[in-house]
């Protein structure tokens, strides 16, 4: 069974993949694991209380487990499973597609896309840089197509930052011919670019995702200006003023210096930019909300992400209609 299709009470016996491990202490002395554990339709939480050397060696982000445990709804922390038994999951126990969770296009799909996206772009300093980065067969590229867009908000699955790049530069695209004075190349190529940093800034290709020293240290947003302006220097006759464009828009795509960006946007493209990632960002968060909702539930908690609880109304049923009041 699927995560979401558990019902209070359910008994299993089935891998799952454990998506964090965090060791706590108790307040009356000793430790236990926090774990969350899931599949590609949501998570859930479980305690290990009093690990031993071996469960710390087992139990960590990233690993499949073969767990026998109860699935209950706690009135104060929710869904969570009670663990009777656990050990390390074999390789015929499972589909590993099953138990990582992906974006809802394909990524060759999404590939295609981009590369239809990149053929509009007409000036050619910004061709050669953005061929630079989505070249096929380069290794930025490759890497590119497989990172995470974050590591736990939005979008934190391989294939997650071609998703995001993709979407935040396709509605750039769409609302650049809305507004007027907006140059579309540029605001487009600084779609595609803005979050590159995350290339230095994650882990990538194992199974559970990390910041980097280099993450941690210098932050997103100055490793992916690093990277896009010793791109530019390397493209002979590169003007100064579109090197300009495209940096700031990198520098700027928070919105805010308490969001981690070092100058706010001050330009039109900047500004549309930080807007349309702001609200990729946010419907990203739905999409995660709505995969750890326990099922038939409206509301989630909290989220930090979005400021508020989630509201996620029923399906209409077929044939009925809504009279709305006057």
């Amino acid at each position: 069974m699927f995560v979401r299709e558990l019902t209070d009470g359910c008994e299993l016996e089935q891998a799952l993949l454990i998506r964090a491990a965090e060791l706590r202490h108790k307040r009356e002395g000793g430790e236990y694991l926090r774990l969350q554990l899931g599949d590609r339709s949501g998570a859930v939480a479980a305690i290990v209380r009093d690990p031993t050397a071996e469960d710390r060696a087992l139990l960590e982000a990233g690993a499949v487990v073969h767990v026998q445990a109860r699935f209950e709804r706690h009135p104060r922390h929710g869904a969570q499973v009670e663990l009777h038994a656990w050990r390390a999951a074999q390789e015929h126990e499972y589909v590993a597609a099953d138990l990582h969770a992906g974006p809802p296009r394909a990524a060759a799909q999404m590939e295609a896309d981009l590369r239809e996206l990149l053929a509009t772009i007409q000036d050619p300093h910004l061709g050669r840089l953005l061929g630079a980065v989505f070249g096929a067969g380069t290794p930025t590229w490759a890497q590119f197509r497989d990172a995470p867009a974050a590591k736990y908000y939005h979008q934190a699955y391989r294939h997650g930052l071609l998703e995001h790049s993709l979407t935040v530069a396709q509605g750039v695209s769409a609302m650049a011919a809305t507004f007027p004075g907006i140059d579309r190349d540029v605001a487009v190529t600084g779609a595609l670019l803005h979050d590159i940093g995350k290339l230095d800034a994650y882990t990538s290709g194992g199974p559970a995702i990390e910041m980097t020293d280099a993450g941690r240290l210098q932050g997103e947003i100055p490793l992916g200006y690093y990277r896009v302006r010793r791109l530019i220097e390397e493209i002979d006759g590169f003007p100064a003023a579109l090197a300009q464009a495209i940096l700031h828009i990198i520098l700027s795509h928070h919105g805010q210096l308490e969001h981690g960006s070092p100058v706010v946007p001050c330009t039109r493209e900047a500004t549309l930019v930080h807007m349309i990632d702001n609200l990729g960002g946010r419907l990203g968060s739905f999409d995660r909300i709505e995969q750890e909702l326990p099922v038939g539930a409206a509301w989630s908690s909290f989220d930090k992400a979005i400021g508020a609880g989630a509201y996620f109304p029923p399906p209409p049923a077929a044939g009925a209609s809504a009279d709305l009041a006057a």
